[in-house]
């Protein structure tokens, strides 16, 4: 078998597999439209707020209410305490950017 027989066999199976990954999420998509609904009535009717992405350290349970300096509140040279606020990048329009 050339080499190209088997790269044209080899593109038309992962075309294949990429057209079914796309039919299976549309879908996907039409089954879990109702489930999305009910639970954007149920975040409406009980009034949630903010997801809570951490924890630990209270500027990363909700970095849209953060403020600027509760990081270093111990001591502005002060080393991170908790290891989430290593993980999540400042608001945007903070810091300079």
């Amino acid at each position: 078998m050339r080499k190209s027989t088997l790269f044209f066999m080899s593109l038309a199976v992962q075309s294949v597999l990429l057209i079914g990954a796309f039919t299976h999420a549309a879908y996907q998509h039409g089954r879990d439209a109702f489930i999305l609904g009910e639970t954007a009535a149920l975040v409406k009717r009980l009034e949630l707020t903010d997801l809570c992405l951490f924890t630990e350290a209270r500027y990363t349970r909700h970095p849209t209410q953060a403020d600027l300096h509760s990081p270093f509140q111990d001591h502005p040279l002060s080393f991170e305490h908790f290891p989430s606020g290593s993980l999540l990048a400042l608001p945007k329009g903070i810091g300079g950017r």
